[in-house]
Parts: structure tokens; C-alpha cells; sequence
């Protein structure tokens, strides 16, 4: 830590703080999550979840970018250094009075569903996708904090405590650990709610009322899903009351129906009938943003196919005009210009055709513009030092319990009913050297 000048302090969790630090060489800022737990060798810090799965999804411009792992041998303590962002979601609604522009809303969601999608892609699941985990700078979104991530292949049932109740799926609250990579996008539907109401969708206070409060608003499943789930679960009581549910319209009216519409598909009770992050991308509620980014391509294409058609072109001066085209049916100034044109171009000696018709690089002609499809790898390979990235406990957003709204008598973020940190638990060491997830 002897580069970074410690400028202060931007938060504190239970197994973390958060800390603004600048390079002292090139004066740039960055955010220093600084863990609490100490650590016994590099193989251990290696092993840990988090930077294995950074590592992993680097890079990726909706990811945190983890620029450098600080371990010091000596004392056991370990850093992680990160791209500093402006602030989280849940910083940019807090306190709000009138609701953000829905374009906004779509631009940031539409970023969110990326890096979603790009970690599914990818093998891992993050458990714990809300508000204080997604940050924000220049209208660029990144996703944050994978300390709670798991591979999409290891097998349930999962035991750890994850995700914060709020955006707890129900698979999550119902079953003994056994749910997948479907419960994030149950997540991303109570955040869509969240940034677009300014309120949480379901601020249950403990796992009973949270299974009632989704309840209320989106009705009792029917017992063929409540079967799916029973079966994987030892000891709650599968008795619901039937509710047929309020819905969410009433609690946004002022979001557009393809909005709407991609709340409820995100939020679907049954993690198999729910939508990937893929399928979310393509909702139509995104529409005009896939064809902005279309006609961004299109555009980014355009100079491939100049040096594409250029590969046709003669490489000789002396083939620049065909014989053809000297006959005699062309009018008698433009055979003249042909010819003083063709004397010209013999009367330089030692011509280099490459310097009338230059090869273009192949290289310069691609433009990657996207991220390949793959299917979820088994394994996460260990790469070298330099692609190392995010992760930055996002635990310097402890103020989540102070959320005031003009129209509320009590703020619906209770201290009582959300542990900012109780969830921030770093993996255990793999005492054996094999790591992974």
C-alpha cells in the first residue's frame, strides 16, 4: 500500500471497509477494500471466491474493474484495489421526490441485464444483486461485490446465508439451499421496481412476511409450484393462504406497459418459467436501445468493407488501366488523359506497387463490437496477475436504513428489517489448495 495515499474513509462492514485511495505516481483515485480477515498465504487469497470470479469475467465493461490484489505476507492482510465509481443505486434514489426519467431507468437496467448476462455466460451466479451492489459513474453501470458468487455447476443445496431478504428469491426463502443462476433475475425485477417507484417491491421484515409480502402483490402460486418447492424442503409449512394479488400496476403507475410487462417476467414465481438475462435483453422494452447499438455497429463496420472491396484492386501501376478500356470508342480527350496519365506513372522509376495500393492490415479490419456466446465453462482457469478484477464490498452503504419519502410516516428501510452486512461473508478457505467454488 506504500503507492496509494489513504484519502479517507467511504464506508464499513462486518468483514471490510472501503477506503478512496490515490496512486501516488499518477495521481489517478481508486477504492480500496481493505478485508478484515487475515490471511495465511497467497495460495489462500488466490482461493478466494471473489477474486477467482473476477478474474473470470474480466473484463467487461458493466463488471467492477479490480486493478490490483495487494497481499502482505507479513501481517496476513489483504486489498483489493478498484476502479472508483461515483455512487450505488441505492444513492442515486435515496431521498429522491420526484421519480427518475424512465429512459434513464431503461439505460441503466439495460446495462445491468449485460453484466448479468455475461456472468451467467460465464458460469457464475452472483446471490446477491441489489441496489447497493450496482454502481454508477458517467452513466456507465457496474456490477459490484462477488464475494457472495457461486458456479453455475457446483451442486445445491446451497447451506450459506445469501442475498438480502428484500431481493430474496422465493426458491431462496422456501427450499433448503436448492435454487440456481435463476434467482439474480429475480433480483434484477425487484430492483427495476425499486429505481422506478423509488420504494423496495417487497421490504419484508423477517423470511414469513417476506413470502407474505410477495404474496399480496403478486398472488399465491398454484400448488403445482408450491410442489416443486415443497419437495425441497424439510420443515415449513406449506399451508398458504390463497391471495389472488394486488399487482404491481397500481404500485407504478406511471411505468409503461413493456416495463411492466418485464418486471413481471423477471419476478415469476417459478425460477423455470422465469426469463434469463438473455431473453430479458431482448424484451421489448429494450428495443430502442438494441437498435441504437445495432446502427452503432453497423456503423463501426463501415471501414471493413472499404478495405474489403480494396482487396479486389490491382497491385500493378501498369494494370491501373485495363486495355479495354483504351479502345478506341472512347472519345478522343479522355483516351488522351488515360495515356498522359499511364506515361506519368512509368516515367517513376522503381515504383513500389505496395505504395499505390497499400495492403491493409488484417487486423485493422476487425471490430469486435461483442461478447462470444458460450456455454457456462465447468471450470474457472487461473489466470495470470494482470487479469485480475472486481469486487468491492459495497459496505460504505451502510446508510440504507435512512430511506425517507415525503408520503411515508416511517421509512420503509428499517434498521430492523435489513442487515447491510450480515451477508458479507468471505468464502471459506479450501485448507486443501484446490479452490474453485
Amino acid at each position: 500500500m506504500q503507492k496509494y495515499r489513504i484519502l479517507g474513509k467511504k464506508g464499513e462492514g462486518t468483514f471490510s471497509e472501503v477506503l478512496k485511495c490515490q496512486n501516488i505516481k499518477d495521481g489517478q483515485y481508486y477504492a480500496c477494500k481493505k478485508m478484515k480477515q487475515h490471511y495465511d498465504s497467497l495460495e489462500h487469497v488466490n482461493n478466494l471466491r471473489e477474486i477467482q470470479a473476477m478474474r473470470r469475467l474480466s473484463p467487461h465493461q458493466n463488471i467492477l474493474e479490480l486493478r490490483e490484489v495487494i497481499f502482505d505476507k507479513k501481517s496476513g492482510t489483504l486489498a483489493l484495489i478498484c476502479e472508483l465509481m461515483d455512487m450505488n443505486i441505492y444513492e442515486l434514489i435515496r431521498g429522491r421526490r420526484h421519480y427518475l426519467p424512465e429512459q434513464k431507468i431503461k439505460n441503466y437496467m439495460y446495462q445491468l441485464l449485460k453484466s448479468v448476462d455475461h456472468m451467467h455466460r460465464n458460469g457464475i451466479f452472483h446471490r446477491d444483486v441489489k441496489p447497493e451492489n450496482i454502481l454508477i459513474k458517467d452513466e456507465v453501470l457496474k456490477l459490484a461485490d462477488f464475494g457472495s458468487c457461486r458456479s453455475v455447476y457446483s451442486k445445491p443445496p446451497y447451506t450459506e446465508y445469501i442475498s438480502t431478504r428484500w431481493y430474496r428469491a422465493p426458491e431462496c426463502l422456501l427450499t433448503d439451499g436448492y435454487y440456481s443462476y435463476k434467482m439474480d433475475l429475480w433480483s434484477v425485477g425487484c430492483v427495476i421496481f425499486e429505481v422506478m417507484s423509488l420504494h423496495p417491491l417487497f421490504p419484508g421484515s423477517n423470511e414469513v412476511d417476506q413470502i407474505a409480502k410477495i404474496h399480496d402483490i403478486m398472488g399465491t402460486p398454484d400448488n403445482t409450484v408450491l410442489n416443486k418447492l415443497r419437495n425441497k424442503n424439510r420443515g415449513m409449512n406449506f399451508n398458504f393462504p390463497q391471495k389472488s394479488g394486488s399487482g404491481i400496476e397500481r404500485l407504478l403507475p406511471h411505468a409503461s406497459k413493456e416495463c411492466m410487462d418485464l418486471i413481471y417476467q423477471l419476478c415469476t414465481y417459478d425460477p423455470d418459467e422465469r426469463i434469463s438475462a438473455k431473453q430479458a435483453i431482448r424484451h421489448p422494452y429494450f428495443k430502442d436501445l438494441r437498435d441504437a447499438e445495432k446502427r452503432v455497429q453497423a456503423m463501426a463496420k463501415l471501414p471493413s468493407k472499404v478495405d474489403e472491396s480494396n482487396k479486389d484492386r490491382p497491385n500493378s501501376a501498369n494494370t491501373d488501366i485495363p486495355k479495354s478500356h483504351m479502345s478506341k470508342d472512347l472519345p478522343l480527350n479522355a483516351r488522351h488523359r488515360r495515356r498522359r496519365r499511364q506515361k506519368k506513372l512509368s516515367d517513376v522509376d522503381n515504383v513500389q506497387h505496395s505504395s499505390l495500393f497499400p495492403k491493409v492490415s488484417q487486423a485493422a479490419t476487425l471490430h469486435s463490437t461483442t461478447f462470444p456466446t458460450a456455454s457456462f465453462p465447468a471450470t474457472f482457469p487461473k489466470l495470470h496477475h494482470h487479469h485480475m478484477l472486481p469486487s468491492i464490498a459495497n459496505s460504505h452503504y451502510n446508510k440504507h436504513h435512512h430511506h425517507h419519502h415525503h408520503h411515508h410516516k416511517k421509512s420503509t428501510y428499517d434498521s430492523h428489517t435489513k442487515n447491510m452486512y450480515g451477508h458479507y461473508q468471505l468464502p471459506s478457505i479450501d485448507r486443501s489448495g484446490k479452490g474453485g467454488f
